[in-house]
């Protein structure tokens, strides 16, 4: 039970990263997560959570780089196949021997052989970190291949350089042929044995299918399982999980670009399965961070051996060194290599540099660190080593947070012209998000009110395609509230003449207050259908209804009335003011119109069915809305504004009803 409560809490903080997140953006979702984790020791100080290394690697690390490897471009991660093995590679051995040196100068009380430990589970990237930083921040799509493939890559062998230097400190023997080897082995064995596996295990599904078994859970549940598989055996053959993992993911999406056109709705299932479970693990590999931080901390604090301030001063330094070899290395390689393509600017150096973002394999990592050696005496400065990886990991996340923005700030034209076309293109991704969930949604019942939405759906998409960008939506938003302006002033005007009564005129203005507060987007619609669903409910229990057949009747002509006056007003301004949103709002209230003047209006049964689609499709836009964005596909200011277009909609499916 303890257990099952701790997974509890730890979902709850995800979920309460991305809320806060939601009210201060400027703080990456990362950050927020460590600083919720570390705060469940500090104030329950019986919760404790033991971090296994080995199970952290195959339980979260295998699965996200599985699924990086099988969303990296595999064309972009050949073109830079040269820079990515000397980063993943070159660099992770050359931050090995000159950090190993220079810790062990710069700290006398950690043996050599451990200060190569250290330098090297400090070398790797988190591929995991990168990610959610960078992509938030928006980097340039090359540096962003270059590091995505990198971090695939450096995981391995930074933790085999890892594997070797802590061997050496525990039993004193060290020899760099074998090493040289057994990294040839390890390394080129687990790529093999991954895309080896994968291969097999595709071949699997293909046989299942062709035998019939289509079941789509059962190969979901396969597809979850492989990262696991690919990782645990090859770890027990002895080779780099890791990269099996990942070798295994690249093959996975071979195979997906080939049978993409013949099952593309099984597809669509395991993309929005697998962005469920890389969702929570990313938010879980940072709160367990963070969890560590406090008992990591407090060992070195408490222990009167280390200063300190001192202590943090030796992290900064180490950080420094790494960021420092890290711009040499790249500005090495763009000045060495020949081709115009590799000259980086000191603006792009910069960038690189910060963004060896270092996480959670670190931390994990510096776990496995043994607590004795061979001869029985303690692992020297085991809780210092742990304490100085949390740190440089603390300045890595800050200083890529505060520095990477104002580096990769754009001019703000050009971002604006970015955010229009990934509006755009966002706007047609979420009409045909909608189309496809009605289309899921038809069955032989209700084909007739599919058809219906869906050819809604295809008239938006064609006249979008006349827009330009963002003006439209706002453009649309202001002439819904000037026709609702119209409708309030006429109940109004109707209540003064006698024409209806108090009541019924309050009851509509109080309506198209409700329609207002959602198109200009001051309430969510939720809460509008929760205060209407609870007066449902309250009339109910007194066996009454709020609006006898008479009152429905004059509702009805108020109804056509406030139509009319709209339609009018709009009708006798100037036509090539605003044409195309001006039209759409004349055209939904003829739809109104004829809809309530019609003498064989569409049976309740019939336009029940239709609203229900029309829910469909609009909660399809919004799960694609934030799919774009949890994708990195647009920005914040881009979704808000695609969710405008959303509101919009629902607030007409509502008047209508």
């Amino acid at each position: 039970m303890e257990l099952f409560n701790t997974i509890l809490i730890l979902l709850a903080l995800i979920g309460a990263s991305n809320v806060i997140n939601h009210k201060i953006p400027f703080v990456p979702v990362p950050l927020i997560q460590i600083a919720l984790g570390s705060a469940i020791p500090l104030l329950a100080s019986d919760f404790r959570l033991h971090l296994e290394p080995e199970l952290f690697f195959v339980l979260f690390i295998a699965p996200l780089l599985y699924n990086d490897g099988k969303h990296t471009p595999r064309s972009e991660l050949w073109r830079l196949r040269v820079p990515i093995l000397l980063l993943a590679v070159g660099l992770v051995f050359a931050t090995v021997f000159v950090g190993g040196y220079f810790i062990n100068w710069m700290i006398p009380s950690i043996p050599l052989p451990v200060a190569f430990g250290l330098a090297a589970i400090l070398s790797p990237t988190d591929a995991v970190a990168v990610g959610a930083l960078a992509g938030r921040i928006h980097l340039p799509k090359r540096l962003m291949h270059l590091l995505e493939g990198e971090a695939l890559m450096n995981d391995a062998s930074g933790l085999v350089a890892f594997k070797f230097a802590i061997a050496a400190a525990v039993t004193g023997v060290f020899s760099l042929s074998k090493a040289s080897v057994s990294f040839l082995v390890i390394f080129l064995g687990g790529l093999a044995v991954g895309a080896v596996l994968a291969g097999l295990i595709t071949g699997l599904r293909t046989m299942l299918r062709r035998a019939g078994l289509e079941n789509e859970t059962m190969h979901m549940l396969i597809h979850i399982l492989t990262p696991f598989a690919l990782f645990l055996i090859a770890e027990e053959l002895g080779l780099s999980g890791i990269l099996a993992a990942v070798a295994g993911g690249v093959v996975h999406a071979v195979e997906r670009d080939q049978a993409q056109k013949i099952k593309s709705r099984s597809h669509e299932l395991s993309d929005n399965t697998w962005t469920i479970i890389v969702y929570l693990l990313n938010g879980l590999v940072f709160v367990i961070l963070g969890v560590q931080l406090p008992d990591v901390f407090r060992e070195v604090f408490a222990d009167s051996a280390h200063n300190n301030v001192q202590a943090i001063g030796f992290a900064l330094v180490i950080y420094i060194l790494l960021i420092g070899m890290r711009f040499l290395w790249v500005y090495a390689y763009s000045r060495l290599h020949p081709g115009k393509k590799t000259k980086f600017s000191f603006k792009m150096l910069a960038m690189t540099s910060l963004s060896g973002v270092r996480g959670a394999v670190t931390l994990a990592g510096a776990f496995t660190i043994p607590l004795v050696l061979d001869n029985g005496a303690p692992f020297p400065e085991r809780s210092l080593v742990i304490f100085l990886a949390a740190f440089v990991i603390l300045f890595s996340l800050i200083a890529a947070s505060i520095f990477l923005p104002m580096l990769a700030k754009n001019k703000i034209d050009e971002r604006e012209d970015d955010n229009a076309k990934k509006e755009q293109a966002g706007y047609v991704a979420l009409m045909r998000a909608a189309i496809q969930a009605v289309r899921h949604a038809t069955t032989e019942e209700n084909k007739d009110e599919a058809a219906i939405v869906i050819a809604e759906y295809d008239r938006w998409i064609r006249q979008f395609q006349l827009r330009k960008g963002r003006q439209r939506s706002d453009e649309q938003i202001a002439l819904r509230l000037q026709a609702l302006g119209i409708e309030k002033e006429t109940v109004r005007r109707m209540a003064a003449e006698g024409a209806i009564s108090e009541r019924l005129a309050q009851i509509c203005l109080q309506n198209a207050d409700e329609i207002e507060r959602i198109v200009a987007g001051r309430v969510r619609i939720g809460s509008v259908f929760f205060k209407r669903l609870y007066r449902m409910i309250k009339h109910a229990f007194k066996k009454e209804r709020d609006l006898s057949v008479v009152d429905r009747r004059a509702m009805k002509g108020i109804k056509l009335r406030t139509c009319e006056a709209v339609i009018d007003a709009f009708e006798k301004e100037d036509a090539d003011s605003t044409p195309k949103a001006a039209a759409d709002v004349i055209r939904h209230y003829r739809f109104v119109r004829e809809n309530l003047s019609s003498p064989y209006p569409t049976s309740r049964g019939d336009e029940k069915v239709k609203r229900d689609l029309q829910w469909i499709a609009i909660q399809a836009e919004r799960d694609e809305v934030q799919c774009l964005y949890d994708r990195n596909e647009i920005s914040r200011e881009v979704a808000n504004s695609l969710r405008r277009d959303i509101r919009n909609r629902e607030a007409s499916i509502l008047q209508s009803e």
